[in-house]
């Protein structure tokens, strides 16, 4: 190769190096705007995902509160102690079972069910249409809710108790609103209150046989406790007069359900006051502020129900107890047993006679409670004999003797 032809292809080498060198600025360029491009996609969809992710926690997270509210009134007024596994059971085996007969306890998971459908009406949608992990989620978040209004209730009762105690019963010395240890039939106001109604807590020996757990002295929950009675004391001769009508039952129930200043006032049967309808009225105080809605408000409980009783009969009988945490068994007394017999009292009356008369004790509950006697639940009896309807008989009656008569 010649020197021209070298020097010639030196020169071409050259141009292209310079072209390249005057080309890289935009190429550049370029490839900056595309990856800035692509780096704001990504982020953008990186964005998007952690948005639906955060959307479906917090939609999680308003469910799982929505559970936890709901479940609150499961212990109040369907079941202290049946699980709503157990009460679904019931219900689906009496779909399963052509059998007829039912045992009493059977009978009673059966009404927990009806009361637990009534409670939350969403429950049995809600149960068909989700799939069976979400189901036991929800199962589990209303069982922690219900759990955790009883744990608020007990703690709420055992202040207030002491309290009450000491102001109608005077001991001396007081029973101390945090020590539990103090309180049980050691303590001389507790055991008089906790003393089953047919014994007399005023006898020495019947303190001293209950204290010891004597033959004839053993507190079980066969016997009903002396403050669940009118003036805490019981008609050996009659024991269904004033029963659940103790004093320091009805400020529990009180307490609980409307709220702790409602149970200073439980004298008289409810002043004409509509507890229900002066909360609604009173949403917003003076200042603009949202009043507290009480349980009852919450749950939709317009009238005393015999379940809601025997769940704060419970709560009181605890209360009263030196027990410090809450359980099923107090020695010899067992309260789930003791919470089935007070329900099988309104629910299972032997007879036409008894239902009336817990019909009549319901309510009387219901006017102490909520502070007046809604008329629809006047009986047909009671709805015929009144002036309105008597008169409207009367003239039919004289109308048609006229015809007779013609």
């Amino acid at each position: 190769m010649s020197c021209d032809d070298d020097a010639s292809v030196i020169d071409s080498e050259s141009q292209q190096s310079d072209n390249s060198l005057q080309q890289s600025p935009e190429s550049s360029q370029a490839t900056s705007l595309f990856l800035q491009a692509q780096q704001r996609r990504k982020i953008a969809e990186l964005e998007g995902k952690l948005e639906t992710l955060e959307s479906g926690r917090a939609a999680k997270e308003r469910q799982t509160n929505y559970y936890l509210a709901q479940g609150r009134g499961i212990r109040r007024v369907v079941a202290l102690f049946d699980s709503i596994e157990d009460l679904v059971t019931e219900n689906d085996r009496r779909y399963d079972d052509n059998e007829d007969a039912a045992t009493i306890d059977q009978e009673r998971l059966q009404i927990g069910y009806d009361i637990l459908m009534r409670t939350l009406p969403w429950l049995l949608k809600t149960s068909s249409d989700i799939e069976h992990d979400d189901y036991m989620r929800m199962l589990k978040m209303l069982r922690q809710g219900a759990d955790g209004a009883r744990g608020d209730d007990t703690s709420k009762l055992k202040t207030l108790i002491a309290d009450w105690v000491n102001r109608e019963l005077k001991p001396n010395p007081l029973v101390d609103s945090d020590d539990k240890h103090s309180r049980g039939f050691i303590n001389d106001a507790c055991g008089k209150l906790l003393c089953p109604a047919e014994l007399d807590w005023n006898d020495p020996i019947t303190k001293a046989g209950i204290r010891d757990r004597s033959e004839g002295y053993v507190v079980t929950d066969l016997s009903f406790p002396a403050f669940l009675y009118e003036k805490y004391t019981a008609n050996l001769d009659n024991l269904e007069e004033g029963l659940f009508k103790g004093k320091i039952l009805m400020q529990g129930y009180k307490a609980v359900f409307t709220s702790p200043s409602s149970a200073k006032n439980i004298e008289g049967d409810g002043d004409g006051a509509d507890v229900i309808e002066n909360n609604r009225r009173a949403r917003k105080s003076v200042w603009g502020l949202k009043v507290k809605k009480h349980v009852a408000q919450i749950i939709k409980m317009e009238k005393v129900t015999p379940r809601s009783i025997a769940y704060i009969a419970c709560q009181v009988r605890f209360a009263l107890s030196s027990v410090m945490s809450w359980q099923t068994v107090d020695g010899d007394f067992d309260y789930i047993q003791f919470w089935r017999s007070i329900v099988d009292f309104f629910e299972r009356p032997p007879g036409r006679e008894a239902r009336r008369r817990v019909e009549r004790l319901l309510e009387w509950w219901t006017r102490k409670v909520f502070g007046r006697s809604r008329r629809e639940y006047l009986s047909e009896a009671a709805r015929s004999n009144m002036s309105v309807n008597a008169l409207a008989r009367q003239r039919a009656q004289l109308d048609d003797a006229a015809f007779d008569s013609n």
